[in-house]
Protein backbone atom coordinates (compact mmCIF):
# COMPACT_ATOMS: atom_id res chain seq x y z
CA UNK A 1 0.00 0.00 0.00
CA UNK A 2 2.86 2.38 0.69
CA UNK A 3 3.50 4.85 3.47
CA UNK A 4 1.66 8.17 3.46
CA UNK A 5 3.54 11.34 2.56
CA UNK A 6 1.98 14.82 2.53
CA UNK A 7 3.59 17.70 0.65
CA UNK A 8 2.57 21.34 1.11
CA UNK A 9 4.38 23.34 -1.51
CA UNK A 10 4.90 24.86 -4.90
CA UNK A 11 4.16 23.83 -8.47
CA UNK A 12 6.07 25.55 -11.30
CA UNK A 13 6.62 25.06 -14.98
CA UNK A 14 10.37 25.10 -15.57
CA UNK A 15 11.55 26.89 -18.72
CA UNK A 16 15.00 25.40 -19.21
CA UNK A 17 17.74 26.59 -21.57
CA UNK A 18 21.21 25.08 -21.91
CA UNK A 19 24.34 27.05 -22.74
CA UNK A 20 28.13 26.82 -22.51
CA UNK A 21 28.00 28.85 -19.28
CA UNK A 22 25.68 31.06 -17.23
CA UNK A 23 25.56 34.58 -18.76
CA UNK A 24 27.02 37.49 -16.81
CA UNK A 25 24.81 40.57 -16.17
CA UNK A 26 24.19 42.36 -19.47
CA UNK A 27 25.58 39.47 -21.52
CA UNK A 28 23.79 37.45 -24.21
CA UNK A 29 24.95 33.93 -24.99
CA UNK A 30 23.82 31.71 -27.84
CA UNK A 31 22.73 28.49 -26.19
CA UNK A 32 21.37 25.15 -27.25
CA UNK A 33 18.32 23.13 -26.30
CA UNK A 34 15.20 24.68 -24.72
CA UNK A 35 12.55 22.64 -22.91
CA UNK A 36 9.51 23.16 -20.71
CA UNK A 37 9.65 20.72 -17.79
CA UNK A 38 7.20 20.26 -14.88
CA UNK A 39 8.81 21.44 -11.65
CA UNK A 40 8.44 23.45 -8.46
CA UNK A 41 10.05 22.23 -5.25
CA UNK A 42 6.79 21.00 -3.79
CA UNK A 43 5.66 19.10 -6.87
CA UNK A 44 9.18 17.73 -7.40
CA UNK A 45 9.28 16.35 -3.86
CA UNK A 46 5.79 14.91 -4.23
CA UNK A 47 6.70 13.11 -7.47
CA UNK A 48 10.04 11.98 -5.99
CA UNK A 49 8.28 10.39 -3.01
CA UNK A 50 5.61 8.81 -5.22
CA UNK A 51 8.17 7.18 -7.54
CA UNK A 52 9.95 5.75 -4.50
CA UNK A 53 6.79 4.05 -3.25
CA UNK A 54 5.01 6.66 -1.11
CA UNK A 55 1.28 7.34 -1.21
CA UNK A 56 1.53 11.08 -1.72
CA UNK A 57 -1.00 13.89 -1.23
CA UNK A 58 -0.11 17.36 -2.52
CA UNK A 59 -1.41 20.69 -1.22
CA UNK A 60 -0.77 23.69 -3.48
CA UNK A 61 -2.07 26.11 -6.10
CA UNK A 62 -1.73 26.52 -9.86
CA UNK A 63 -3.08 29.18 -12.21
CA UNK A 64 -6.02 28.83 -14.56
CA UNK A 65 -3.79 28.41 -17.63
CA UNK A 66 -2.15 25.81 -19.85
CA UNK A 67 0.88 25.39 -17.57
CA UNK A 68 -1.40 24.74 -14.60
CA UNK A 69 -3.39 22.11 -16.47
CA UNK A 70 -0.18 20.36 -17.56
CA UNK A 71 1.19 20.33 -14.02
CA UNK A 72 -2.00 18.72 -12.73
CA UNK A 73 -1.73 16.07 -15.46
CA UNK A 74 1.84 15.26 -14.43
CA UNK A 75 0.77 14.74 -10.81
CA UNK A 76 -1.92 12.37 -12.05
CA UNK A 77 0.63 10.46 -14.14
CA UNK A 78 2.71 9.69 -11.04
CA UNK A 79 -0.27 8.82 -8.87
CA UNK A 80 -0.06 11.90 -6.63
CA UNK A 81 -3.38 12.78 -4.99
CA UNK A 82 -4.09 16.38 -6.04
CA UNK A 83 -7.47 16.82 -4.36
CA UNK A 84 -6.04 19.80 -2.48
CA UNK A 85 -4.22 21.44 -5.40
CA UNK A 86 -6.48 24.37 -6.22
CA UNK A 87 -6.77 26.23 -9.52
CA UNK A 88 -6.62 29.99 -8.99
CA UNK A 89 -8.56 32.09 -11.56
CA UNK A 90 -6.88 35.21 -12.94
CA UNK A 91 -3.43 34.31 -11.59
CA UNK A 92 -0.62 32.70 -13.64
CA UNK A 93 0.91 29.38 -12.70
CA UNK A 94 4.37 29.65 -11.16
CA UNK A 95 7.26 29.62 -13.62
CA UNK A 96 10.98 28.98 -13.09
CA UNK A 97 13.48 30.34 -15.63
CA UNK A 98 16.46 27.98 -15.51
CA UNK A 99 19.83 28.24 -17.22
CA UNK A 100 22.08 25.16 -17.22
CA UNK A 101 25.79 25.22 -18.15
CA UNK A 102 28.01 22.52 -19.65
CA UNK A 103 29.02 21.29 -16.17
CA UNK A 104 25.39 20.75 -15.19
CA UNK A 105 25.29 23.71 -12.78
CA UNK A 106 22.20 25.91 -12.90
CA UNK A 107 20.93 29.41 -12.20
CA UNK A 108 17.21 29.87 -11.46
CA UNK A 109 14.74 32.77 -11.31
CA UNK A 110 11.25 31.93 -10.03
CA UNK A 111 8.10 33.93 -10.86
CA UNK A 112 5.88 32.51 -8.13
CA UNK A 113 2.40 33.29 -9.47
CA UNK A 114 -0.32 31.17 -7.86
CA UNK A 115 2.13 29.66 -5.37
CA UNK A 116 2.00 32.85 -3.32
CA UNK A 117 -1.79 32.52 -3.02
CA UNK A 118 -1.51 29.29 -1.03
CA UNK A 119 -2.95 30.26 2.35
CA UNK A 120 -3.20 28.92 5.91
CA UNK A 121 -6.90 28.38 5.13
CA UNK A 122 -5.88 26.04 2.28
CA UNK A 123 -3.79 24.09 4.78
CA UNK A 124 -6.72 23.87 7.20
CA UNK A 125 -8.93 22.58 4.38
CA UNK A 126 -6.34 19.81 3.80
CA UNK A 127 -5.89 19.06 7.50
CA UNK A 128 -7.13 15.49 7.12
CA UNK A 129 -4.42 14.45 4.63
CA UNK A 130 -1.68 16.10 6.68
CA UNK A 131 -2.91 14.50 9.91
CA UNK A 132 -3.07 11.10 8.22
CA UNK A 133 0.48 11.24 6.85
CA UNK A 134 3.60 9.58 8.21
CA UNK A 135 5.76 12.54 7.15
CA UNK A 136 5.15 16.09 5.89
CA UNK A 137 7.57 17.64 3.38
CA UNK A 138 7.83 21.45 3.33
CA UNK A 139 9.81 24.08 1.39
CA UNK A 140 9.76 27.90 1.18
CA UNK A 141 8.26 28.71 -2.26
CA UNK A 142 4.93 29.65 -0.61
CA UNK A 143 4.03 32.32 1.97
CA UNK A 144 5.83 31.74 5.27
CA UNK A 145 2.62 31.85 7.30
CA UNK A 146 1.29 28.96 5.21
CA UNK A 147 4.42 26.89 5.82
CA UNK A 148 4.18 27.57 9.56
CA UNK A 149 0.51 26.58 9.62
CA UNK A 150 1.29 23.29 7.85
CA UNK A 151 4.01 22.53 10.40
CA UNK A 152 1.61 23.34 13.25
CA UNK A 153 -1.03 20.94 11.91
CA UNK A 154 1.55 18.19 11.46
CA UNK A 155 3.02 18.68 14.93
CA UNK A 156 -0.46 18.59 16.49
CA UNK A 157 -1.00 15.15 14.93
CA UNK A 158 2.53 13.83 15.66
CA UNK A 159 3.49 13.79 11.97
CA UNK A 160 7.23 14.08 11.27
CA UNK A 161 8.00 17.52 9.77
CA UNK A 162 10.86 17.71 7.26
CA UNK A 163 11.68 21.24 6.05
CA UNK A 164 13.87 22.04 3.06
CA UNK A 165 14.51 25.79 3.65
CA UNK A 166 14.69 26.68 -0.05
CA UNK A 167 14.87 29.22 -1.46
CA UNK A 168 16.92 30.52 1.45
CA UNK A 169 15.60 33.18 3.81
CA UNK A 170 15.96 33.86 7.53
CA UNK A 171 13.44 31.82 9.51
CA UNK A 172 11.66 32.60 12.78
CA UNK A 173 12.17 30.39 15.83
CA UNK A 174 8.41 29.76 15.75
CA UNK A 175 8.89 27.68 12.60
CA UNK A 176 12.24 26.07 13.44
CA UNK A 177 10.85 24.79 16.74
CA UNK A 178 8.18 22.85 14.80
CA UNK A 179 10.69 21.12 12.51
CA UNK A 180 11.85 17.57 13.23
CA UNK A 181 14.41 17.40 10.40
CA UNK A 182 15.89 20.49 8.69
CA UNK A 183 17.55 19.86 5.31
CA UNK A 184 19.42 22.94 3.99
CA UNK A 185 22.10 22.97 1.30
CA UNK A 186 25.33 24.97 1.54
CA UNK A 187 24.00 28.36 0.41
CA UNK A 188 20.83 28.00 2.47
CA UNK A 189 22.89 27.16 5.55
CA UNK A 190 24.97 30.30 5.05
CA UNK A 191 21.81 32.45 4.81
CA UNK A 192 20.26 30.83 7.89
CA UNK A 193 23.38 31.08 10.05
CA UNK A 194 25.65 33.74 8.54
CA UNK A 195 28.45 31.16 8.79
CA UNK A 196 30.67 29.63 6.08
CA UNK A 197 30.41 25.94 5.17
CA UNK A 198 33.48 25.61 2.97
CA UNK A 199 35.02 22.81 5.02
CA UNK A 200 33.38 19.91 6.84
CA UNK A 201 34.44 21.48 10.13
CA UNK A 202 32.79 24.79 9.19
CA UNK A 203 29.67 22.94 8.08
CA UNK A 204 29.50 21.22 11.45
CA UNK A 205 29.73 24.52 13.31
CA UNK A 206 26.96 25.98 11.13
CA UNK A 207 24.77 22.92 11.61
CA UNK A 208 25.24 23.15 15.37
CA UNK A 209 24.09 26.77 15.33
CA UNK A 210 20.90 25.64 13.56
CA UNK A 211 20.35 22.91 16.12
CA UNK A 212 20.73 25.53 18.84
CA UNK A 213 17.71 27.33 17.33
CA UNK A 214 15.44 24.46 18.29
CA UNK A 215 15.62 22.03 15.38
CA UNK A 216 15.75 18.38 16.43
CA UNK A 217 17.92 17.04 13.60
CA UNK A 218 19.93 18.92 10.95
CA UNK A 219 21.08 17.35 7.68
CA UNK A 220 23.30 19.60 5.54
CA UNK A 221 23.41 18.55 1.89
CA UNK A 222 26.90 19.39 0.65
CA UNK A 223 26.69 18.53 -3.07
CA UNK A 224 29.52 16.28 -4.17
CA UNK A 225 30.76 16.07 -0.54
CA UNK A 226 27.62 14.20 0.52
CA UNK A 227 25.39 14.95 3.52
CA UNK A 228 26.33 15.94 7.07
CA UNK A 229 24.07 14.71 9.87
CA UNK A 230 24.09 16.56 13.18
CA UNK A 231 22.27 15.16 16.20
CA UNK A 232 22.71 15.56 19.93
CA UNK A 233 25.13 12.63 19.92
CA UNK A 234 27.49 14.23 17.39
CA UNK A 235 27.91 14.48 13.61
CA UNK A 236 28.48 12.07 10.73
CA UNK A 237 29.33 12.69 7.07
CA UNK A 238 27.62 10.43 4.55
CA UNK A 239 29.49 10.35 1.20
CA UNK A 240 27.58 10.75 -2.03
CA UNK A 241 27.35 8.15 -4.77
CA UNK A 242 29.69 8.36 -7.77
CA UNK A 243 27.79 9.43 -10.89
CA UNK A 244 28.44 11.69 -13.90
CA UNK A 245 26.16 14.73 -13.48
CA UNK A 246 24.52 16.44 -16.45
CA UNK A 247 22.01 18.67 -14.61
CA UNK A 248 21.76 19.28 -10.85
CA UNK A 249 18.18 20.64 -11.04
CA UNK A 250 15.92 18.86 -8.50
CA UNK A 251 18.75 16.87 -6.89
CA UNK A 252 17.81 18.41 -3.54
CA UNK A 253 14.15 17.57 -4.12
CA UNK A 254 15.08 13.96 -4.94
CA UNK A 255 17.06 13.85 -1.67
CA UNK A 256 13.96 15.04 0.21
CA UNK A 257 11.80 12.39 -1.45
CA UNK A 258 14.24 9.61 -0.63
CA UNK A 259 14.74 10.79 2.94
CA UNK A 260 11.02 11.26 3.52
CA UNK A 261 9.90 7.87 2.19
CA UNK A 262 12.66 6.04 4.07
CA UNK A 263 11.78 7.76 7.38
CA UNK A 264 8.06 7.12 6.77
CA UNK A 265 8.89 3.43 6.33
CA UNK A 266 10.59 3.45 9.72
CA UNK A 267 14.15 3.12 8.42
CA UNK A 268 16.96 4.37 10.70
CA UNK A 269 18.09 7.94 10.03
CA UNK A 270 21.47 6.82 8.68
CA UNK A 271 19.81 4.56 6.12
CA UNK A 272 17.31 7.30 5.22
CA UNK A 273 20.19 9.67 4.45
CA UNK A 274 21.75 7.05 2.16
CA UNK A 275 18.38 6.86 0.38
CA UNK A 276 18.43 10.64 0.02
CA UNK A 277 22.00 10.65 -1.29
CA UNK A 278 21.23 7.90 -3.79
CA UNK A 279 18.07 9.62 -5.06
CA UNK A 280 19.87 12.95 -5.35
CA UNK A 281 22.80 11.42 -7.22
CA UNK A 282 20.51 9.65 -9.71
CA UNK A 283 18.60 12.90 -10.33
CA UNK A 284 21.76 14.62 -11.56
CA UNK A 285 22.25 12.08 -14.36
CA UNK A 286 19.17 13.14 -16.38
CA UNK A 287 18.15 16.57 -17.73
CA UNK A 288 15.22 18.38 -16.17
CA UNK A 289 13.47 18.40 -12.81
CA UNK A 290 10.71 15.80 -12.67
CA UNK A 291 12.00 13.68 -15.59
CA UNK A 292 15.18 13.07 -13.56
CA UNK A 293 13.50 11.81 -10.38
CA UNK A 294 14.38 8.14 -9.91
CA UNK A 295 12.18 5.08 -9.48
CA UNK A 296 12.46 2.84 -6.44
CA UNK A 297 13.96 0.13 -8.63
CA UNK A 298 16.77 2.45 -9.78
CA UNK A 299 17.42 3.64 -6.23
CA UNK A 300 17.60 0.12 -4.77
CA UNK A 301 19.93 -0.89 -7.60
CA UNK A 302 22.33 1.96 -6.79
CA UNK A 303 22.18 1.25 -3.05
CA UNK A 304 22.97 -2.42 -3.67
CA UNK A 305 25.94 -1.58 -5.90
CA UNK A 306 27.63 0.72 -3.39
Amino acid sequence: MGVRVAVVGSLNMDLVGRGPRIPRPGETIIGGEFRTVPGGKGANQAVAAARLGGRVSMVGRVGDDAFGAELLDTLDADGVDRTHVKTTPGVPTGVALIMVDEQGQNSILVASGANMRLSPADVDAAQEVIAGADVLLLQLENPLETVIRAAEVARAHEVTVILNPAPARPLPASLLSLVDVLVPNESETEVLTGLPVGSTEEAEVAARSLADQGVGTVILTLGSRGALLLQEGGSQLFPTFEVTPVDTTAAGDAFMGGLGVALAEGKPLAEAIRWGNAAGALATTIMGAQPSLPTREALEELLASA
